[in-house]
């Protein structure tokens, strides 16, 4: 049977594909699924770029880029062998030094590093409790250290201590077993609340210090923003002088910190600068009221008006401000907004063992809604040893801590507060007021900023400030050494206020005796500000000016190391 050539002809010409085999088509999905992962690379980094861009600028990125630039060639150049084994035994030198300053050894140190086969009776605790208590110290009982202790009167220690022993077995996490230390922690955290000016509904919880005050609102943001919005890379915006307790919040909760910076003459954080920093993975903005090292308050009605714009949470830190920030006005001094009259404030971290005068190891935070505090809470519904829940990082907790600050806040009371913000700012106003206007002081120390509160800072454009500081630890200061601008401080306190007159006088004799050093430097030809010699300048002249903070970070360990060489 004849077939048609057209036929064959087209027969012939289709092609019919075969099936391709399974490897073909392994490979094409491979190429498929990189090709989309290498997009989605892209697409972050190009985000992050772009953000990074946005939020500093070009000018401030290229900074950026050159400070983690000269930042990795130093760390590199610190570890080529031979500097290595230098820096190293510097390091360990200085721990050496600083081992033989803290750890009291030699004749007549006892040192106790297992338990005694039999037990002591009282009189041999008492005696030793005694011969520690009055070990060498900088005497805080005479108003020598900034900060640290804040009232310190045997008046208030006594109603402390009753408060403690009798309460000293309770603990919290049995309210039942306790009802008194529930009813007094319930207690502070209203007064507290009422005193910020909270509205109503508002809540809070007691911590341990103004440390955990802070992590638990930075954790109580990163919670909300990743319930309510999914936020997965959460980020915050600080000023540069805000507590460290913030970076530590943003290494343990994995935070991107952003800092913004305080530049003189104000010292105060930048609105805008915050403004273009703001993306969708913000979680929280931050405020000092006052900050630490300036003394500051930062321009918290500016950042409670961007907070509301950019519908974020605003956390005020005011664990230094404390009891002084609320009875400013009545004390007769200027202040600035700073609490929940301003309605973008959601978070206030308030220290009641600072100028509350309450014993170390209470603080507050307070919260604008009940809802907010819920995101700091842990809670295991299914753990075997029943429900668990407790309000933040610690589970079992001291009553006779809450106890004491409660005694505290009610043997004080609303009027003795106010006296005392009364002392305690005007002495620091009287601290400002002499490096300002002081002949002796004038010229060489500058008042950083404008202060309203407790803390003065001041810096010298003539002579070493570290300098300044070691020598007014010759005469028995303790006064804290600033950096990044180079600077000093004094936190004034109670004990500070019956002793503030000599504080200056000695502050005046150490000035002109480092004038008088920098002018025989001048006659022997070694021109102006000579190298700082001290202590506080090895830390923060010296290792503080490396654009590597490796050596700081070694020395710092071994501070803390050191805590626990028995």
């Amino acid at each position: 049977m004849a077939t048609s050539r057209a036929a064959l002809n087209l027969r012939n010409g289709l092609s019919i594909p075969k099936p391709k085999s399974t490897s073909s088509v392994l490979a094409i999905g491979t190429d498929l699924l990189r090709n989309i992962l290498f997009f989605l690379f892209l697409l972050r980094w190009t985000r992050k770029s772009v953000l990074q861009l946005r939020g500093r600028g070009p000018f401030g990125t290229l900074i950026d880029a050159y400070t983690s630039l000269r930042r990795l060639s130093y760390a590199i150049f610190l570890r080529l062998p031979g500097v290595r084994s230098q820096v190293k035994s510097q390091v360990a030198e200085a721990i050496k030094k600083l081992e033989a300053k803290l750890v009291p050894q030699g004749h007549g140190v006892s040192r106790y590093l297992t338990l005694p086969k039999e037990a002591w009776n009282d009189q041999q605790v008492s005696m030793e409790l005694e011969m520690l208590g009055d070990m060498k110290h900088t005497r805080w009982e005479d108003g020598r250290v900034s900060g640290a202790v804040y009232h310190g009167e045997d008046t208030l220690i006594n109603v402390q201590v009753e408060a403690f022993r009798r309460f000293m077995v309770a603990n919290p996490i049995h309210p039942d077993v306790f009802p008194g230390v529930r009813k007094m922690e319930a207690e502070i955290v209203a007064m507290v609340l009422a005193l910020f000016n909270a509205p109503p509904g508002a809540a809070g919880v007691t911590t341990s210090g103004g440390t955990e005050s802070i992590l638990m609102a930075c954790l109580s943001a990163r919670q909300k923003a990743y319930t309510e919005r999914g936020v997965t890379e959460p980020e915050m915006i600080i000023p540069d002088t805000a507590h460290a307790a913030f970076h530590k919040a943003a290494n343990y909760f994995h935070i991107k910190l952003h800092q913004v910076a305080c530049p003189a003459p104000t010292y105060s954080v930048s609105i805008k600068a915050v403004s273009r920093l703001i993306n969708s993975n913000t979680i929280l903005l931050v405020g000092s009221a006052p900050n630490f090292p300036h003394g500051i308050i930062d321009d918290i009605a500016a950042l409670s008006r961007l907070a509301v714009r950019r519908r974020l949470p605003l956390h005020v830190d005011c664990c230094l401000g404390s009891f002084l920030m609320p009875f400013l006005s009545r004390a007769g001094f200027p202040t600035q907004p700073f609490d929940f009259t301003l309605k973008g404030v959601t978070s206030i971290s308030c220290d009641t063992h600072k100028y509350g005068f309450a014993p170390k190891g209470n603080s507050t935070l307070l919260y604008r809604t009940a809802a907010l505090r819920t995101y700091q809470y842990f809670i295991s519904p299914d753990w075997s040893g029943g429900v668990y829940g407790s309000i933040g990082i610690a589970g079992s907790r001291p009553g006779a801590l809450i106890a004491s600050c409660w005694a505290s806040l009610m043997s004080i009371g609303e009027n003795g507060y106010i006296d005392s913000c009364h002392s305690i700012v005007g002495a620091a106003k009287k601290i400002e007021t002499a490096i300002r206007e002081d002949p002796a002081l004038k010229d060489d120390l500058k008042v950083m900023g404008k202060p309203l509160v407790s803390v003065v800072a001041f810096e010298s454009p003539t002579l070493n400030i570290y300098d300044i500081a070691d020598a007014m630890s010759a005469k028995g200061w303790h006064l804290n050494a600033l950096q990044n601008p180079p600077g000093m401080h004094v936190a004034v306190t109670l004990p500070i206020v019956k002793v503030v007159n000599k504080l200056l006088e000695d502050l005046v004799a150490v000035v002109e005796d480092e004038k008088e050093r920098e002018r025989v430097r001048i006659v022997e030809g070694k021109g102006k500000k000579g190298q700082a010699r001290g202590d506080s300048a090895a830390l923060y002249g010296v290792a503080g000016s490396l654009p590597d903070k490796s050596v700081v970070v070694q020395l710092a360990g071994g501070f803390l190391d050191t805590l626990y060489k028995a």
